[in-house]
């Protein structure tokens, strides 16, 4: 009996072609894969559109600007011709100023030379007086006892030793000696009358003079506020429409950068776009080659070989790498400062001393040694500072916000006398600094430059 012996097992072996028939299925499956991920995945999402100003409210939102910058420009030119006048008000105002305090001195020294003058008329009238009298006396004695009694007899009709003595001293008075002293005093009181004559109508004068003087500082004060409050005005005007211009620079930027925005989300759009279709470009590429080496691959499998085993056969190529696409002085000054208004003749007034501009507190110095004639409160000034100098001279600190010496005081050369300041009649913080001759605290003034210059002190400015 024959023994049939069975397999171990019922499945038939693969063979070498059907295995490469699977790989070759197995790479366009994937190659088909890589080309569906690499065309649906972008780089990133591009966001939703911005808004986008229309053309009509771009040209709107450039046009209020532009209209805006006007305004301002046009209020800038009436600001600063406000503010030009305010400056020549003020040099008036101290021109004025100046002109009433010299009347004003003037009227102090008729008025004392008034009254001494009247004094010495009295005085020369009671001596005159006194002679007068003594002469009558004697006349009506010389009447009562005799007209033609001789030197002699009248000392001897004398009733007792006193009214000797007395008589005998009156002849002597009204000898040859004694009537011309009292001629010459009655001169004296003729000129002395004359004189207080002379002094009471300059007084009346040096009166009048300051009264006018008094009315014009008045209305170059007056004229000074006015122009204050308009300067006031058109400064608050300008503040107003740079609110304005502010505004439509704001309106302005905010339209333009919307269509900046929007135009930069376009491009950004379009660069997607553009990098989506490049990476499109290439996934096909790439499944064409991965599919033509398939095809290759399977067009190189050699004919099924009748019977079993397995026949030697390399692998096929992977597909290729993924192609990137792009997208890989000698002495003290005053104050430290530059100067800004001279000494001489300005919009037909004259302003007595110079201006050096510089920040509220900035020390003030004394260029000489003196004595302070006055410190306080000053028309026009706010507040000042007058010191006598040894040589003579006087200088005046003006528009000081602080003071730091009294009247009286003895000052010394380089000392801190007070701060600049923005008080009075002041268009910004400044000194105002004069100088006077032959100890005149409000007249004689001479140009403080050549002064300062003579003790080696030199001040920046154009003056």
């Amino acid at each position: 009996m024959v023994a049939i012996r069975l397999p171990a097992s019922t499945k038939r072996p693969l063979a070498s072609s059907d295995r490469r028939r699977s790989r070759v299925t197995a790479l366009v499956l994937v190659a088909l894969l890589w080309t569906l991920l690499v065309a649906v995945t972008p780089a990133y999402a591009v966001p939703p559109p911005p808004p986008n100003p229309s053309d009509e409210q771009v040209t709107a939102a450039d046009a209020a600007e532009q209209a805006a910058a006007a305004e301002v420009g046009r209020i800038s030119g009436e600001l600063a011709a406000a503010e030009g006048e305010l400056a020549r008000l003020n040099i008036v105002s101290e021109a004025a100023t100046y002109e009433y305090l010299a009347a004003e001195g003037r009227l102090i020294a008729a008025q004392e030379a008034a009254v001494q003058s009247a004094a010495e008329l009295t005085e020369a009238q009671g001596e005159v007086e006194g002679a007068q009298s003594a002469i009558v006396e004697f006349a009506r004695g010389s009447y009562m006892s005799g007209s033609l009694l001789t030197n002699d007899m009248i000392l001897l009709t004398s009733n007792d030793p006193g009214e000797l003595i007395q008589r005998a001293a009156f002849l002597d008075y009204i000898s040859t000696g004694r009537m011309d002293v009292l001629n010459n005093l009655e001169v004296a009181r003729v000129t002395v009358a004359n004189t207080d004559s002379t002094n009471r109508a300059a007084e009346i004068e040096m009166a009048a003079a300051e009264k006018a003087a008094a009315q014009a500082k008045a209305a170059a004060e007056a004229a000074y506020a006015n122009g204050a409050v308009m300067v006031a005005q058109v400064q608050a005007q300008k503040a107003d429409l740079d609110a304005q211009l502010q505004a439509a620079q704001v309106a302005l930027l905010g339209v333009e950068g919307a269509r900046a925005a929007y135009e930069a989300w376009e491009a950004q759009k379009r660069a997607e776009e553009a990098a989506a279709a490049e990476r499109s470009r290439i996934a096909a590429e790439q499944a064409a080659a991965a599919e033509r080496a398939a095809r290759a691959a399977a067009a190189a499998v050699p004919p099924p070989s009748s019977g079993g085993g397995g026949g030697g056969g390399g692998s096929p190529a992977p597909p290729p790498a993924p192609v990137q696409g792009p997208g890989g002085s000698a002495g003290v000054a005053p104050t430290s400062g530059t100067t800004t208004s001279c000494f001489g003749a300005r919009w037909g007034s004259f302003h007595y001393g110079v201006d050096i501009a510089a920040p509220i507190g900035t020390p003030v110095y004394t260029p000489l040694s003196g004595r302070v004639s006055r410190a306080g409160a000053a028309s026009g000034f706010g507040q000042a500072v007058y010191i006598t100098h040894d040589n003579g001279n006087v200088t005046v600190y003006g528009h000081v916000s602080r003071i730091f010496v009294s009247t009286g005081q003895r000052v010394y050369e380089g000392q801190n006398i007070a701060a600049v300041g923005n008080e009075g009649q002041s268009t910004g913080p400044h000194l105002h600094f004069e100088v006077h001759t032959n100890g005149n605290l409000y007249g004689n003034a001479i140009d403080p430059i050549p002064w300062l210059a003579n003790l080696g002190i030199y001040l920046r400015g154009n003056c």
